[in-house]
């Protein structure tokens, strides 16, 4: 039994190392494959994307810094490679959104543009209306006219979310790189374990068979 528990101890330390250095490659590969999706579309930060430079611009367009989530990382000028400068240029996106629109975000704006003299009750915080009704006319299409500055907010979260999500998939490709490591290194410690209570109690029995040694036999 002493041998069967000793070999079931050396194929899980084997299992545990197979399964860290897995997950190793698995999230190495991953980080290189999002850092690749990211680089090949050539996003460049702005000249206004630090902190110092949104913020007065933010005040320029009539935002307050408090309202705002300003990011401590400046973009301006650095390619978008990674993750981290992946979240920073979204942060900088919503306060370029924000600044077009004149702080209010998508669900405060009306969906078409409000006819002259609406009704208070019929318009949207952030200005147009949800009423077709009240809506300004396109001349050639005779539908209501589209909230351009609405539609800000359609452009900037499709393109935000790609870019935060490229920043989640960093984080779980490196967590899976931390994992793997645990793992490997359990295994490893597992493996000298099995291995030291095998041969050892392996030299324990073979010098019991001896009896005591000669030392012990002429004392």
């Amino acid at each position: 039994m002493r041998k069967v528990f000793a070999w079931g101890g050396i194929a899980a330390s084997i299992v545990l190392i197979a399964f860290g250095i897995g997950s190793i490659v698995v999230g190495l590969n991953g980080r290189s494959e999002v850092r690749n999706d990211i680089s090949r579309e050539n996003i460049v930060g702005t000249p206004d994307m630090t902190p110092e430079g949104i913020t007065a611009e933010a005040e320029k367009a009539g935002l307050s810094p408090s309202e705002i989530d300003v990011p401590s990382t400046s973009v301006a000028g650095k390619e978008i490679s990674n993750g981290d400068r992946a979240k920073a240029f979204a942060s900088y996106m919503r306060i370029h959104a924000l600044e077009a629109t004149g702080g209010y975000t998508y669900a405060e704006m009306g969906r078409y543009l409000a006819k002259p003299g609406t009704a208070k009750a019929q318009l949207a915080p952030g200005g147009g209306t949800s009423n077709p009704a009240f809506a300004v006319i396109d001349p050639k299409t005779k539908q209501p006219t589209e909230n351009v500055a609405r539609n800000i907010w359609v452009t900037e979260t499709a393109l935000s979310t790609a870019l935060t999500t490229s920043y989640f998939a960093e984080r779980v490709a490196l967590f899976s790189v931390i994992m793997g490591v645990a793992l490997l290194l359990t295994g490893i410690g597992f493996l000298v374990l099995t291995l030291g209570a095998l041969f050892g109690v392996g030299s324990l029995t073979a010098r019991s068979k001896e009896g005591p040694d000669k030392t012990s036999a002429t004392t």
